[in-house]
């Protein structure tokens, strides 16, 4: 367990230096719901991104949640006259410390609205879960939250 969470500190640490000259940059900011913190996104590609949070989750047993999940975007599905409006998807981990700690996949859905003419961007997002450890699990979470983009 201890070498899981060695690897995604360390994966979260490397990623914005490897999405930061991408289109888009890196984006910074909250995500309240179900868990509630800081979110980050970085553009890895004109139709992906990295992203996750560092949060608190305030379901039955009040714990920390880190996640971070590959995403695909359909820049297409919706048009809007001024912005641009995404559908995404993508796979994911997260881990979820309580009295035992919870690791699992995640396999996140959700819209994020980019604005014209400013660096922000507004997301929903739903995430289903497969908890692997301690034992097999299904569950979901979701928030919306809004990021501060830096290029």
């Amino acid at each position: 367990m201890g070498k899981l969470i060695g690897i995604l500190v360390s994966l979260t640490l490397l990623l914005p230096n490897l999405t930061y000259a991408q289109e888009k940059g890196i984006g910074f900011g909250v995500i309240l719901g179900e868990p509630t913190g800081v979110s980050f996104k970085g553009w890895t590609g004109y139709k992906t991104a990295i992203d996750g949070a560092a949060a608190w989750s305030f379901g039955n047993e009040s714990s920390w949640h880190f996640h971070a999940d590959y995403l695909f975007h359909n820049r297409n599905f919706l048009k809007t006259k001024k912005g641009n409006l995404l559908v995404y998807y993508g796979i994911g981990g997260r881990i979820k410390g309580e009295k035992k700690s919870r690791v699992g996949l995640r396999f996140p859905i959700g819209f994020s609205y980019l604005f014209e003419k400013a660096p922000f961007d507004i997301f929903f997002e739903l995430g289903p879960l497969l908890d692997l450890v301690p034992s097999t699990e299904f569950g979901i979470t979701g928030g919306i939250g809004i990021r501060y983009y830096f290029e």
